[in-house]
């Protein structure tokens, strides 16, 4: 299934709160951690570390209540602040994830007045999203979409056997609890057939675990 990196922001008019300060401050850091749904509109933990941490602070306490029911700080300290905050609302991006079938993946960055996230995804869901953003009049875009796989699936038959035994046995347990010898005698190969076989299978997982997505 794709993995996608979008971002999307809301139009100028309507961009204040934590995207103007990412916008304004862009050498400090904000993070959304979790959000979630409520009859009353919509919890938010927000992690900001800056360089000044008073001016998300002034910036909460002097919200509107239109715009910010309430907000409780549950860790602050020189470099970082840890915020959690109710909308009396749910944002129009999170309504047309929710509605474009897409679950939201935390955490979300916030960067230069866009919101960042990344997807586990279809094609079809998320041309969904795109087209419920459009609607709310967010500019939107997609960074980058690869095609996410199982790395044991890039195995040969014999490749996954081998790696299935060494588990099995404890051959990559610490302490190993079985030597390459003895793997290669269940196996009923040589020692350096068995070492040969297991290392190119490691080559495959690693080289697909640490690959840079396509641009």
């Amino acid at each position: 299934m794709p993995r996608a990196r979008v971002k999307f922001k809301p139009p100028g008019n309507a961009r204040g709160g934590p995207f103007r300060l990412s916008s304004e401050r862009p050498n400090d850091e904000f993070r959304i951690l979790s959000a979630y749904p409520t009859e009353k509109g919509l919890f938010v933990v927000l992690e900001a570390t800056m360089a000044d941490t008073s001016v998300v602070l002034d910036m909460f306490e002097g919200a509107p209540r239109s715009r910010v029911s309430s907000y409780e700080v549950l860790h602050a300290d020189e470099r970082t602040v840890l915020l959690q905050f109710q909308l009396p609302f749910v944002p129009p991006p999170y309504r047309a994830l929710l509605a474009s079938g897409n679950l939201p993946q935390f955490p979300y960055v916030l960067d230069d007045g866009w919101l960042v996230c990344e997807l586990t995804t279809s094609q079809e869901r998320l041309s969904r999203f795109r087209d419920e953003l459009e609607g709310t009049g967010f500019a939107f875009e997609v960074v980058w979409v690869t095609q996410s796989l199982d790395p044991t699936e890039l195995l040969t038959d014999r490749q996954r056997r081998f790696l299935t035994e060494a588990v099995e046995r404890g051959y990559y347990d610490t302490p190993r609890r079985c030597s390459l010898t003895d793997l290669a005698t269940a196996l009923e190969v040589s020692k350096s057939t068995a070492s040969v076989v297991l290392h190119r299978a490691e080559e495959t997982i690693i080289k697909e675990f640490f690959a840079e997505p396509a641009e």
